[in-house]
């Protein structure tokens, strides 16, 4: 599950993006990244947790209070010409940042704060939810892409909590759509989860506002390898989904990891894509806890020991589109750039748990 924390109180310091000469009121708790994103401003990132770099930024005045060590993802040069992480930095003065956020390669759709009715409530495994809702407002997105949902009830120094999930299923059309949903874990002592497992039911109203991120599927010719783990699998099933309403015919290897078999499901919609889908398409899924003396007999273990069997000498063709937690997609990049795949072909979404929450 995703679950990235953020908090919002009075405004403190601006920030001031060029080239574009674009300019971003921050809230004295909220990082560069997520007051850009709050204001719909395309800002380049991936993960926003400090592990990816695609949201690095020149300082170009001012000061910043960073979170995490920079020196692990920027490179010496980066680190002497003043770069920061923009996920990872809060303002402590007024500042100007130098980064390209051309949008015009980019989803450009309006974040809108919006209220919706909870129309479903579907256990796919133990510990993984299917949420629909239908959105008061309806709301235009790119398959891959999340909403922050608020944590009913859950304020801190006035500010109210949110965690962030990503859209499960594809838009459909270019229009605007009011029916959402979202695979969603449980995290033990998880303020939404713990409520959203014992306590929400079918009517249950939420507040939430989106869309926002950078994974989505971009055009190419390339083989396409996807990766997802746990719930994870929301966002590849939304983008795959999209991309066979489009008619993008690419070969697909669609690798799936759980512990054990009761952990996988939406093994049906899966189904249905392989049907349909304009090209070759192979589900691979793994699992990593299944028990010795059970009569599973597909691959076992993790996800990267089986590329080279599946995939062979052409894993170095494909663009690589990866969901779930960091240890999975940690893993899998590290060999995946070992057999030739550049970071320009791997694009990537940490699910984080409040474990990963970084405090400002």
């Amino acid at each position: 599950m995703l679950s990235r924390l953020f908090r919002r109180s009075a405004v403190d310091c601006t920030m001031q993006i060029v080239p574009s000469g674009r300019t971003v009121k921050v809230n004295a708790k909220a990082t560069l990244l997520q007051a850009a994103l709050d204001q719909s401003i395309p800002f380049p990132h991936d993960c926003r947790a400090g592990g990816c770099g695609k949201c690095k930024c020149r300082l170009v005045s001012g000061k910043v209070r960073e979170m995490t060590d920079k020196s692990y993802i920027l490179s010496a040069e980066e680190l002497q010409q003043n770069y920061v992480l923009a996920c990872q930095s809060v303002p402590q003065t007024d500042v100007t940042v130098e980064v390209d956020i051309d949008a015009s390669d980019r989803p450009a759709h309006p974040v809108i704060h919006t209220r919706g009715e909870i129309t479903g409530l579907d256990r796919l495994t133990h510990d993984i939810l299917h949420v629909q809702a239908r959105l008061q407002d309806p709301a235009r997105y790119t398959a891959g892409q999340y909403a922050e949902i608020y944590v009913p009830g859950v304020i801190h120094d006035g500010v109210r909590e949110a965690r962030s999930y990503s859209f499960a299923s594809a838009p459909g059309t270019a229009d605007a759509t009011d029916a959402v949903s979202f695979f969603i874990r449980r995290v033990p002592g998880g303020a939404f989860t713990e409520w959203l497992f014992s306590e929400a039911r079918v009517g249950t109203v939420l507040e939430g506002h989106g869309p926002y991120g950078d994974f989505w599927l971009r055009p190419a010719d390339a083989p396409l390898l996807c990766i997802a783990g746990g719930s994870g699998l929301a966002p590849i099933l939304a983008v795959l989904e999209q991309a066979k309403t489009e008619g993008v015919a690419r070969d697909v290897t669609l690798f799936f990891g759980a512990r054990t078999r009761a952990d996988l499901y939406a093994l049906d919609r899966i189904e249905a894509l392989k049907a349909g889908w304009h090209g070759r398409f192979a589900f691979e899924p793994v699992l990593s806890a299944e028990p010795d003396d059970s009569d599973w007999s597909g691959r076992r273990g993790f996800i990267p020991e089986h590329f080279e069997n599946v995939l062979g000498s052409g894993l170095g063709r494909h663009h690589a589109y990866l969901c779930g937690p960091p240890p999975m997609i940690d893993a899998c990049i590290k060999v995946l750039g070992d057999a030739g795949v550049g970071a320009d072909a791997i694009f990537f979404d940490k699910f984080l748990d409040r474990s990963h929450v970084l405090e400002a």
